[in-house]
């Protein structure tokens, strides 16, 4: 199936959430409240491009006639992110990871990790990391791992606040750690849980 962009992406995951809790289709008025917009004719568009690229229907002239066609299971993978220098910012979810055993939570994500920074915190090349959206960046504790983006790139490092400067710190004496103004940091989420990638394969 065609991807999707983020927008499209985010609305289709909320449908599919609303449709499985509640059993029926939203209104325009509801996705234009979750998705935070003040016009309907974002959505619309992205209803139709959710259609157009068979991710859902509904039936012409009826309203909550919405049905999902393809549900895509577990957490979606928002693309690669760096465990070494930056690298382009994830866009598109690319692929799901559906291991039923682990606690996720709704908003939970999963990065598929390039490079070897991270190795003496048991991370490495290839493990899928599974992140929780930080709603309050202010209280992430000095230590904690992250995926933080600076403008459009991203990398998975420890978190510390130094006054107004971020610093992003390797767990592999190879690589020296990444200093910014902290203003210029943004944090997608933090660390919750890593799948190896030998258990991937097997």
């Amino acid at each position: 199936m065609e991807s999707l962009t983020t927008a499209q992406q985010e609305l289709y995951d909320w449908l599919v959430r609303y449709i499985r809790d509640n059993r029926h289709s939203p209104s325009i008025r509801q996705m234009m409240t979750a998705m935070k917009l003040k016009s309907p004719a974002p959505i619309q568009s992205r209803l139709e491009h959710l259609r157009n690229k068979g991710y859902i229907d509904w039936t012409e002239g009826k309203a909550r006639t919405i049905r999902i066609l393809q549900e895509s299971q577990g957490v979606p993978i928002f693309g690669a992110i760096a465990a070494g220098a930056m690298v382009e910012a994830f866009t598109d979810t690319v692929e799901h990871f559906d291991p039923t055993t682990l606690p996720f939570k709704r908003g939970d994500f999963a990065l598929k990790v390039s490079g070897d920074s991270m190795i003496e915190a048991l991370i490495d090349s290839g493990d899928i990391v599974i992140m929780r959206k930080v709603m309050e960046p202010s209280r992430i504790r000095n230590g904690t791992i992250v995926a933080a983006r600076v403008e459009s790139t991203t990398t998975l490092k420890y978190y510390h606040l130094e006054k107004d400067t971020v610093v992003l710190k390797p767990a592999n004496p190879n690589y020296e750690p990444m200093r910014y103004p902290a203003e210029d940091v943004h944090i997608d989420g933090r660390l919750v849980a890593v799948w190896r990638s030998q258990d991937l394969e097997s």
